[in-house]
Formats: C-alpha cells, sequence, structure tokens
C-alpha cells in the first residue's frame, strides 16, 4: 500500500510538471504569433486562474502512467498516454463544454493538430521525468 501511494504521488507530480510544459509551450505558441498564422484561436495569457486547472488536471492525467505499458521507449509511451487527455478535449471539451464544434473547429481548422502536439508535450515531459526518477 505504501508502494502504491508513493507511486500515485509521484505519477501526479510528474503530471503536474507535463501540464506546466503544456501551458507553456501553449502560451509561448500564442506570443509568438504562431497560432495566429494558422488561424489557431487558442491559448490564454499565463496567469494563475488559466494555469492553475491545468496543472492540476495534467496531475489527475498523470494517473495513467502507473498502468504497465513500455517503459523501454519514453517517446511511445508518452505519446500514447497523451491520446487520453487529446481524446477528452477533442471529443468533450470543445464541443459540449466549451460549444466550439467537434475536435474544436470552430477555433480553426487546425485546432486538433495543435491539440496533439500540445499534449504530447504533457505526455513527454511526464514520462521523461518519470524515467529520469526511476519509475
Amino acid at each position: 500500500m505504501k508502494n502504491l501511494a508513493k507511486n500515485m504521488s509521484l505519477v501526479f507530480a510528474a503530471g503536474c510538471l507535463g501540464g506546466l510544459a503544456n501551458s507553456i509551450f501553449i502560451w509561448l505558441f500564442a506570443e509568438l504569433g504562431i497560432m495566429s498564422a494558422f488561424n489557431v484561436r487558442i491559448g490564454a495569457p499565463m496567469t494563475p486562474p488559466w494555469l492553475y486547472p491545468r496543472i492540476v488536471w495534467g496531475g489527475i492525467w498523470g494517473l495513467l502512467f502507473l498502468m504497465p505499458l513500455t517503459k523501454q521507449n519514453t517517446f511511445l509511451r508518452g505519446l500514447i498516454f497523451s491520446l487520453g487527455p487529446t481524446l477528452v478535449q477533442l471529443f468533450v471539451i470543445f464541443p459540449y463544454r466549451l460549444n466550439k464544434g467537434m475536435m474544436g473547429i470552430d477555433l480553426g481548422i487546425w485546432t486538433p493538430l495543435f491539440v496533439v502536439f500540445f499534449n504530447a508535450i504533457w505526455g513527454w515531459t511526464t514520462a521523461l521525468w518519470l524515467k529520469w526518477t526511476g519509475k
């Protein structure tokens, strides 16, 4: 039981770090005009109300890393686990919570591609941190 709590806290913390990395990249891409160049309207100012839930949800999604999936390929592991939050964002959050169309198409035709990329950053950051900590 003690080992499970330790592992849960480790993957949660790694997911929080992934959430921070994801948020920094979204903010940076918006600030650099990359999103507007593709006519994608996602991103927000780097404020605590925007950042806090993203970090916490990153930690919650980090619990996926408790599942026994290949640890030999960190890149693949991060990418596979990033599909969970990606699918929820594209097929639940955008269409039903934010009313932005299926896959967020109302935010720009390239929105799904950016969501896949930014969530992959979350997954890769989380997987790398876990690899570096020996998990």
